[in-house]
């Protein structure tokens, strides 16, 4: 596995994935580390997270902007600006932006994954919202992604 040298500029392409609430910048694509690790940016609306899922990569968490409410299995946490969460590969895991504002993280997902490629899949599987949890896991089984349930709810 060769890392290569990789500049990330900050105006780099966002994928939007607007059902959940989501905004997502490649930061290092899984090319530049010869598939060892991916990083991603992520922009998170008030009130808003993924559907509870696991997959087999890690995924470590660094909250830059703002405060989550984490799932990991069975804990609920709070997670707030300079915390870091790591989820084991195979867990279950999900997380909710209970801020007013927009939340931002660092994610680093070992070993990585086309993220750019899965980010836009996802938003066209979610372009009408969040379809049934079969639908999901059809497009979940060419990337190892298992979704489990609905986002965590905030009221």
């Amino acid at each position: 596995m060769a890392f290569t040298v990789w500049h990330s500029r900050r105006d780099r392409d966002v994928i939007s994935v607007p059902a959940i609430g989501l905004d997502v910048s490649v930061r290092l694509p899984v090319e530049a580390s010869g598939g060892a690790l991916a990083i991603i940016e992520t922009t998170n609306a008030p009130n808003l997270g993924p559907p509870l899922h696991r997959h087999r990569e890690t995924e470590i968490f660094r909250v830059l902007v703002g405060r989550y409410l984490f799932q990991v299995d069975d804990q609920l946490f709070l997670a707030e600006a300079g915390d870091v969460v790591s989820v084991p590969g195979g867990v279950a895991h999900a997380f909710v932006n209970v801020s007013d504002d927009p939340a931002r993280q660092i994610v680093m997902i070992l070993p990585g994954f086309d993220t750019a490629l899965f980010f836009a899949g996802l938003g066209t599987v979610m372009q009408h919202g969040i379809p049934a949890k079969h639908v999901l896991n059809r497009f979940g089984q060419d990337w190892g992604i298992e979704f489990l349930g609905p986002p965590i709810p905030t009221s």
